[in-house]
């Protein structure tokens, strides 16, 4: 991010979650005032290529981690891999990594970890949209998958080893989707220029949209209410754009459109 940062001159970088050290691909930055509307996409699924390693548990749930136990994998079948791996598909109640950023008790897991304490992080429910075995070289198993914001992918291999009684560590991770955003139309950071970035509406895409007239448009700008043209007191939030140019995020409060969070500067 501070790549970016100096690349923009612009000290407003965001995400829309990171990545863990050791994986790859790609990673989504809001920038700017566009901040301001990274909490209307926090719910982007997202989508992943990688490794599953059977028969060889981590305490970090990944490569980098130290081998706490080994089991046999060999007595697996075709039909038993399939049965487990459909068995995830769908919402879960999953348990984040001991070396995770969720919070125990008021202080990062990992942080307990790394002091060996024992860390259990609050199971919570996730979704696997989508989960394919790509290539089932075992003890490797080459995977895609499609998630729901929050679920860890280093969990997800923990729980399919701990189902098929062999355990498991992820080995390899890359991320390829973002919501509507693609691995293969990313800039590497390096190469960030101003040019690059993306309409910030992208954002609010899904959001029902409201087209505001200039006197409506100086009122926005200026946080002021509107009429509204939904519901009444649908409470749903409502993206207000003038033209092809997105203006702000509004709260429908009775009849009126109120701008929570106004993008554009006022002029």
């Amino acid at each position: 991010m501070d790549i970016v940062r100096r690349a923009l001159a612009e000290q407003r970088v965001g995400h829309l979650g990171t990545l863990d050290p050791f994986a790859k691909g790609l990673l989504v930055l809001v920038v700017g005032r566009a901040t301001r509307l990274a909490p209307f996409a926090a719910d982007w699924p997202k989508t992943y290529d990688g490794v599953i390693r059977l028969g060889v548990t981590t305490d970090t749930d990944d490569v980098t981690g130290a081998v706490v136990a080994t089991a046999p994998w060999t007595g697996i079948t075709p039909a038993q891999l399939a049965d487990v791996i459909a068995s995830f598909r769908g919402g879960y109640e999953q348990r984040p990594p001991a070396y995770s950023a969720v919070k125990v008790a008021g202080e990062r897991a990992y942080r307990r970890a790394r002091r060996g304490e024992v860390v259990a992080p609050a199971p919570r429910a996730v979704e696997i949209r989508e989960l394919e075995i790509v290539n089932a070289a075992v003890p490797d198993l080459q995977f895609r998958a499609t998630v729901s914001a929050g679920t860890y992918l280093r969990s997800l291999a923990r729980d399919i080893g701990a189902k098929l009684g062999c355990g498991a560590h992820l080995v390899a991770l890359q991320r390829t989707a973002v919501g509507p955003l693609r691995l293969a139309d990313a800039v590497a950071p390096e190469a960030v220029t101003p040019q690059a970035l993306q309409d910030a509406a992208i954002l609010v895409a899904h959001l029902p949209r409201r087209e505001v007239d200039k006197k409506e448009r100086d009122a926005v700008l200026h946080g002021r209410p509107i009429a509204s043209a939904q519901m009444a007191d649908s409470r749903q939030p409502t993206a207000i754009f003038a033209g092809d140019e997105l203006l702000a995020v509004g709260e429908q409060v009775g009849e009126l459109l109120k701008p929570r969070v106004v993008v554009v500067a006022e002029a």
